[in-house]
């Protein structure tokens, strides 16, 4: 991968601010395949890193063929065992993390984690979404339970079997600590009709933690997979309202500014007031 040049940003972020983001989401790519992936079992797959080289304008990694290892598919529109790959998916590989600090990955993973998005922040109208950023990020940060999170969790970057009962994950920029819910919350919103949205939530959230159970079953034995599940179910919203702040800012036109997530998100800042009362 080359390194970007600071006006290359499609939507018009071009600050020196977000390049550095940029830049570094490049060099925990790197690290992300130099250290992880020899680690991450079958049951979250992704591509063996082979070889890292870096030089002062690109840096490169060298991977494995995710196509000619089984995944050879990639969907626009999932169905319902896509939908059931990725969340078992996911599922695994935060049960596999819980717990684990890396200096080498994000503080705060997600790209749209409010300390890396203050261009965003500033214009954001919704005022009071806006006066109410660091009062969620906080609730997330606080999390009993931090995990290691993908990112960017959506469905494109997800490779399938044939028949879609399996899956790998790809695009390793932003994967970092923290609480679970972001991926499971941007991935739904990538994955699901908006008009689908509120018929589908608790069928992901259903599907998403019956797979969690069984994998801390699997990862964390001595961990109490209903606590986890409890926390993490009521962080579902909050999560949504925090992809939805930096969303609203940085592209407020955008298709994922709909009335479900209108709705969730000021669930999610009722629910938030009535804690600090």
């Amino acid at each position: 991968m080359k390194l970007p040049k600071i006006n290359e940003h499609p939507k018009g972020w071009n600050s020196e601010f977000s390049h550095q983001r940029k830049l570094n989401s490049y060099k925990i790519e790197v690290n992300w395949y130099e250290e992880f992936s020899t680690i991450v079992d079958k049951r979250c797959r992704i591509p063996q890193g082979l070889k890292t080289l870096q030089s002062q304008n690109e840096w490169l990694i060298v991977m494995e063929d995710l196509a000619t290892a089984g995944f050879e598919s990639i969907v626009n529109k999932a169905n319902k065992i896509h939908l059931q790959s990725c969340l078992s998916w996911l599922a695994n590989f935060h049960a596999r993390f819980i717990g684990t600090q890396c200096d080498m990955l994000w503080e705060t993973g997600t790209y749209w984690h409010l300390d890396t998005r203050p261009d965003e922040l500033a214009v954001l109208e919704d005022k009071e979404l806006k006066e109410s950023a660091k009062d969620i990020d906080a609730v997330l940060k606080k999390s009993k339970y931090q995990t290691i999170v993908h990112g960017d969790a959506k469905l494109a970057n997800f490779c399938f079997s044939s028949d879609g009962t399996q899956c790998a994950a790809v695009d390793f920029q932003y994967v970092g600590h923290g609480c679970a819910m972001k991926d499971v919350a941007y991935f739904m919103s990538s994955a699901v009709e908006a008009n689908e949205s509120t018929k589908m939530q608790e069928w992901i959230l259903d599907t998403y933690f019956s797979a969690l159970n069984e994998a801390l079953d699997y990862y964390q034995p001595k961990l109490d997979a209903n606590d986890v599940e409890k926390e993490w179910r009521s962080l579902f919203a909050i999560s949504w309202a925090d992809f939805h702040r930096f969303v609203k800012g940085w592209s407020p036109n955008h298709y994922k500014i709909n009335d479900y997530s209108e709705s969730l998100t000021k669930s999610a800042l009722d629910d938030l007031k009535s804690k600090q009362l």
